[in-house]
């Protein structure tokens, strides 16, 4: 992911200045006052600043996508052409492995638990 499609070089040129703001953020200020931010040294931003997604989450995307892959060459001769929602059955997976890998347990509900959130005779 290469810097490219800004020259950074020609920005200097027209920059009376330039000071770093944070991390991957570069503030030119131009002779006539203005600004100028260049994000991630002009790279692919979602890459080159990447904050946003922290590998808790992505790890579980990887998953995701790998076992609906999985799902798809075992299953994919069977379905018709058109866009699927992931199986619950791979969420749940996830999920579960996710949570034993944090040491974490979830209660499972009992059968008079699922038929009081069935139900619309309480709490309406």
């Amino acid at each position: 992911h290469f810097n490219v499609e800004v020259e950074i070089p020609a920005l200097e040129k027209l920059a009376k200045g330039k000071r770093t703001v944070r991390d991957d953020v570069e503030e030119y200020v131009l002779k006539d006052g203005r600004r100028l931010y260049l994000l991630g040294e002009g790279r692919l931003v979602n890459l080159a600043c990447a904050e946003g997604h922290p590998s808790i989450v992505m790890d579980m995307s990887f998953a995701n996508q790998a076992l609906a892959a999985e799902y798809l060459k075992n299953e994919g001769k069977t379905l018709e052409p058109k866009v699927y929602a992931v199986p619950l059955e791979i969420d749940s997976r996830i999920a579960e492995l996710k949570l034993k890998s944090m040491g974490v347990q979830i209660d499972v509900l009992t059968k008079e638990q699922e038929e009081y959130l069935k139900s619309w005779k309480a709490g309406t």
